[in-house]
């Protein structure tokens, strides 16, 4: 069992900077859906974004701005020739229609304002510090802004790492709360794949020699304030594809209107430009067309709010598609460190005996596995925590020639170490029993431990890779979902298996090397599956590379990072499924919005078309099953209710549809139910209730 060398870094620096942070927490991203600031800012950005060059990209809401133009032009040429009854309606019309395509645009800037929101936050991080850069003679001072990727600085305890790098020399605690919001510090050490950095964060113990590895204005911090501002640029396939499909619809009812003006002079009905334009805009799915934008941004804002920050918008939608995700054993599924859990004497020795001498081996070995071997000596046999004073021992460390350690004390030698070298160092073969406790350990996917003392063996720690709480609900849950998971590990095909089937994956890759990842995830996307991954150290890049949702971790190294197409803040690998599940919650929003936006159209079908008509062809009137007031209260609380609706459904835009894990069928069933038939009814709930409204006003304004 190796020792990790231990990091110079005081428990009391940890302790200290920790009681400093403590109560502060994670600092919380959410916006609130009432901040007046924000609701103030997007409010000027609204009126902004009611430029034409800015709804070109929107068809929908384009075609409703430009009926808005036509209705106010309309209005303005009753209002000069006198005709104020017709002034009135029309005008209405028209403001109803201007706040129809200003909600739209204002669920937008909402959207946008909460990621801008979360920039300024980051750039508030950005700071020009000093750097001590080495030259040939020592070092120089300069500053931040100078520095060039390639370049070496010493950043000491207290000072900020002034920009992107790799560590090639020391050990230290970094606080990364500007970065993360995680007030706890980690360690960041050179070599292995917790060797970046990142400018803004500051050095808390210790000292740092370090790389630089980006130049100005191309840090991970540049990056990340950059690609959230620029969230409400991209568009996913998914969703360009409904927005073409919106469109075709709204040219599809531009020519179905168009159609009816002739229709009405052929039935001497006079239908004015007004109730053809109401007439386009119920029929239009504004609301979906409204909320799309706002949709798509704030599910990468979601994302930012989980620590996550997203690449590319194609990969915040994968997400959503994704059916395997592959999972590595070692942090993500396991604890990442082996634990003892039991303890098997050798025939003719007592559990108490070998419960001594393991924990006795153990003192002076600070491993987890070493301290797990003293904690369970003595919880589960009442041994108190020994001192190596106690017994006047000397430690022996370990060594990758012995593969143990131990100790000697009062003349007795005591060892712990690999099954092959302990054997070998009480020179014979394991007994029959030994044998086999260690053959059944093995194939349960624990690792054995032999102790033995004065050339004898006493028995068999048995240390397990501990299963994280909760891991095996949540993959019976992707299960569910129609999501198979793999486990990626390094060990040998038998104790793979036992773990994979503790965990509850649906399959695993046992001696995984870089290319055997890279391979398996190439084959697997060839069979038509949509694979996401999650990887720190440069190994993982090449499979990380080919992944659909490839996540790297913060903490990685820089070939990991620039593999991925998400960074995960907190270097959590078990985020991905988090992930998956907000990807999902996007595709079920938008599937939600969109089923309700196309029902809720229906209603206003039965208030408008025969209001149109009905002069002509009093057989309409059957239609009027709401029992609309008239004809023009009729099609104004269709277009009052059309635009009401979109700021209503802001907050479930933005927020999302919430989202449990099931399969396509019982979500698309549900959804159906609930946004679809919702969406039937409580339009002609509504539309009732503002054509009351509409009539009472009507009346108090004609008796004045």
């Amino acid at each position: 069992m190796s020792t990790a060398p231990v990091p110079s870094i005081s428990e009391q620096e940890l302790a200290s900077h920790k009681s400093g942070s403590e109560g502060k927490g994670k600092r919380s991203r959410k916006g609130s859906f009432i901040d007046p600031e924000l609701i103030r800012r997007s409010l000027g950005q609204s009126v902004r974004k009611l430029s034409p060059a800015s709804l070109a990209h929107n068809p929908v809401m384009f075609a409703v701005e430009i009926g808005s133009v036509l209705t106010t032009i309309d209005a303005f040429r009753y209002l000069f020739e006198g005709k104020m009854s017709s002034f009135s309606f029309t005008g209405q019309i028209s403001l109803w229609l201007w706040l129809t395509v200003l909600f739209s645009t204002f669920a937008e800037a909402m959207a946008e304002g909460r990621g801008q929101a979360h920039a300024d936050a980051l750039r508030k991080t950005r700071t020009d510090t000093e750097a001590r850069r080495e030259v040939a003679n020592g070092y120089e001072m300069v500053s931040a802004t100078q520095l060039v990727k390639g370049d070496i600085v010493v950043v000491e305890a207290g000072e900020l790492i002034p920009g992107d790098g790799e560590v090639i020399e020391g050990v230290a605690a970094v606080d990364e709360s500007a970065i993360t919001g995680e007030s706890a510090p980690v360690i960041r050490e050179s070599g292995g794949d917790r060797s970046a950095v990142t400018g803004g964060t500051k050095v808390i113990s210790d000292r740092l020699r370090i790389k630089i590895t980006a130049d100005r204005g191309e840090s991970f911090l540049d990056r990340m304030i950059s690609l959230i501002e620029a969230a409400k640029r991209q568009k996913t396939p998914n969703e360009i594809a409904l927005a073409l499909l919106l469109a075709g619809l709204t040219l599809i009812f531009l020519v179905v209107v168009m159609t009816l003006a002739p229709f009405s002079s052929y039935s001497h009905t006079t239908v004015s430009i007004t109730v053809l334009i109401a007439l386009l805009v119920a029929l239009a799915p504004t609301t979906i067309g409204g909320l799309l934008s706002a949709i798509g941004i704030s599910g990468m804002n979601r994302l930012f709010e989980a620590n996550v920050l997203a690449l590319s918008g194609r990969a915040v939608e994968a997400a959503g598609d994704v059916n395997v995700i592959m999972l590595d054993k070692t942090g993500t599924l396991t604890l990442g460190n082996r634990y003892a859990t039991e303890f098997v004497p050798a025939k003719g020795v007592s559990e108490q005996k070998l419960a001594e001498a393991a924990q006795l081996s153990s003192l002076a070995d600070e491993t987890p596995e070493g301290r797990s071997i003293v904690v369970f000596a003595k919880e589960h046999y009442g041994l108190r925590e020994q001192t190596i004073a106690d017994r006047k021992a000397t430690f022996v460390p370990f060594s990758a020639q012995t593969r143990m350690s131990g100790v000697n004390y009062d003349g007795h030698e005591l060892r712990k170490g690999a099954v092959d070298a302990v054997t070998d160092w009480v020179g014979g073969e394991l007994p029959p029993d030994v044998s086999d406790t260690v053959a059944r350990i093995s194939n349960e996917g624990g690792t054995p431990l032999l102790v033995g003392e004065d050339r004898k063996l006493l028995g068999v720690i048995y240390l397990k890779d501990v299963v994280k709480e909760g891991i095996k609900e949540r993959l019976a849950a992707l299960r569910r979902s129609g999501i198979k998971t793999v486990m990626i590990t390094g060990d040998n095909p038998v104790t793979a298996a036992a773990i994979a089937k503790e965990v509850g994956v649906d399959d695993f890759l046992a001696e995984a090397t870089p290319e055997k990842k890279m391979e398996f995830v190439k084959s697997t996307r060839a069979q038509g599956y949509m694979v996401g991954m999650v990887g720190d150290g440069t190994n993982d890049a090449p499979a990380l590379a080919n992944a659909d949702v490839a996540v790297a971790m913060n903490t990685g190294t820089m070939a990991a990072r620039e593999a991925g197409n998400m960074i995960d803040l907190d270097s959590n690998p078990t985020k991905l499924i988090e992930i998956v599940e907000v990807g999902k919650q996007i595709l079920i929003t938008r599937g939600a919005l969109t089923t309700f936006s196309v029902a809720n159209d229906v209603a206003k079908y039965f208030a408008i078309i025969p209001a149109m008509f009905m002069v002509a062809f009093p057989g309409l009137a059957a239609l009027n099953i709401m029992h609309l007031t008239s004809p023009r209260s009729a099609i104004l609380s269709a277009i009052i209710f059309n635009a009401l609706i979109i700021p209503a459904l802001i907050p479930l835009a933005l927020r999302g549809v919430k989202y449990k894990a099931a399969e396509a069928a019982v979500i698309l069933r549900k959804n159906l139910l609930v946004y679809g038939l919702g969406g039937l009814v409580l339009p002609f709930i509504g539309i009732k209730l503002i054509d009351m409204v509409v009539t009472v006003l009507h009346l108090v304004s004609v008796a004045h």
